[in-house]
């Protein structure tokens, strides 16, 4: 519906359900519309804005791989990697750049990205940058782009904030929402959605017995912080599962390394926190699961958004703690869904087998005989020279400046001295006690006659 509008130069509000391709909505009339002729200049003529760096790779790629007829050079920058390699790329000219806020606001402050000759200007899950905190940033980048352009913004909810970012930067907007006739839900119709009542110390057993059934395929688990990520993944690895974990506080090589395993099938389990949530299009993954209850309902529909794209089927299994029923009832209510009381469940009911398609001898260790898939391991680190790591506790302490080491190293060498001399006088103490002592006898401030005697004490 949109691309005949987006070829038109026209600026568009696109709002759909997710995995419904969205990207190429706004991604096949944006490359259309862009000179690719060798005398137009090297600055960038389109510039998409994504909340997460996971997206901005997501978006990059699927324009690449529609641009591969099309001549167009599309670069991704984002935080996390070394500068120069983008900045190298701008230098050679590029048509189309996809960016988080944080690394384009950078770039454009040390004069490598210029903005001035961007005719397009896409803003992309626009209502999860402004959850996020970057809508000022959107706006100091968008006051640097031309007057004359288009402007695109596309998002799967649409709040009344972002409504009203786009009658100011817009100019007469045409508001398009897919959906059928009559189709009220939120959520895609193919996915199958399961909302249970869970015991947290019986969650990690629950888990590795769905992660059994018949005919299941990629994997993603959701949870609501980055321990738990962590914790999971390590907790089904020691079960047998190829599982590996994306989550902040990991540096981005190792994101980047745990998403490549999850496309290649080395891993068929990612666990994550919401940085994946959002646009990232794995083809295959057939279940997913809220370890936790989402905070929203727009955090419900991205998360279970990941399975059922594109026309394919999916499983969504959330899991409700007792004392996040109340949270999930108003998620309930604003999706429009039936499952006000979630059923409980414990890694031993029946309905999780029959429901599922899990055989009822599965326990919760994956068997040696299923266990083929390579591992986290078997995918290659990439060194992306990353930004803003934390060094080493001994590293900060190596180079916490000259003067400083020397102080402490001085004030160590006072320290041993000052021992030292309480030790000493404490041997000779021992020493004098064993050795007999040679005792003067004097008169009158002479010496008296006779030899000096040895007295013992």
């Amino acid at each position: 519906m949109c691309i005949p509008l987006a070829l038109e130069g026209k600026d568009l509000i696109g709002q759909a359900k997710t995995g419904t391709g969205k990207t190429l909505g706004f991604g096949i009339p944006l490359l259309a519309r862009v000179d690719k002729s060798a005398t137009v200049p090297k600055s960038p003529q389109a510039i998409i804005i994504v909340p997460t760096r996971e997206l901005c790779i997501q978006v990059a790629s699927d324009l690449e791989a529609a641009s591969t007829h099309l001549g167009a050079r599309v670069l991704a920058v984002y935080g996390g990697r070394a500068y120069e390699p983008q900045i190298d790329a701008l230098a050679k000219g590029v048509e189309v750049v996809v960016g988080t806020p944080g690394r384009v606001i950078d770039l454009t402050n040390r004069k490598d990205l210029n903005l001035s000759k961007v005719r397009i200007l896409v803003l992309d899950e626009a209502d999860e940058m402004l959850d996020m905190g970057f809508l000022p940033d959107v706006e100091r980048i968008v006051t640097q782009l031309p007057a004359d352009r288009q402007t695109m913004l596309f998002s799967a909810t649409m709040p009344g904030q972002i409504i009203a970012l786009a009658r100011r930067y817009m100019q007469q907007p045409t508001h398009i929402r897919a959906a059928a006739p009559g189709d009220d839900n939120a959520t895609v119709d193919a996915i199958e959605q399961h909302v249970w009542r869970t015991h947290p110390l019986d969650k990690v057993e629950l888990l590795a017995r769905i992660l059994q059934a018949k005919d299941r395929g990629l994997v993603m688990v959701f949870t609501r912080t980055k321990r738990r990520a962590q914790s999971v993944a390590d907790e089904l690895v020691e079960r047998g599962f190829a599982a590996a974990s994306v989550h902040g506080d990991l540096g981005q090589g190792a994101r980047e390394q745990a998403l490549r395993a999850f496309r290649s099938g080395k891993v068929d389990v990612l666990i994550a926190t919401d940085v994946a949530a959002r646009g990232i299009d794995v083809d295959g993954v057939t279940h997913v699961v809220n370890y936790e209850c989402t905070d929203d309902e727009k955090t419900y529909l991205h998360r279970v958004g990941r399975t059922g794209r594109a026309g394919a089927s999916g499983v969504a299994i959330t899991f409700v703690d007792w004392a996040d029923t109340a949270r999930w009832q108003m998620i309930n209510r604003a999706l429009g869904l039936a499952f006000n009381e979630p059923l409980e469940t414990y890694s031993t009911s029946d309905h999780v087998f029959t429901g599922l398609g899990i055989p009822t001898t599965v326990t919760g260790s994956l068997p040696r005989a299923s266990r083929t898939r390579a591992g986290l391991e078997a995918e290659t680190l990439e060194d992306v020279g990353e930004t803003g790591k934390r060094k080493p506790e001994g590293d900060r302490n190596r180079n916490s400046g000259k003067d400083g080491g020397r102080a402490k190293e001085g004030g160590r060498a006072k320290e041993s001295s000052h021992s030292k001399g309480e030790r000493e006088p404490k041997k000779s103490t021992e020493a004098a006690s064993k050795a007999p002592r040679q005792r003067r006898r004097t008169r009158s401030g002479g010496e008296a006659s006779g030899a000096a005697t040895t007295a013992t004490e």
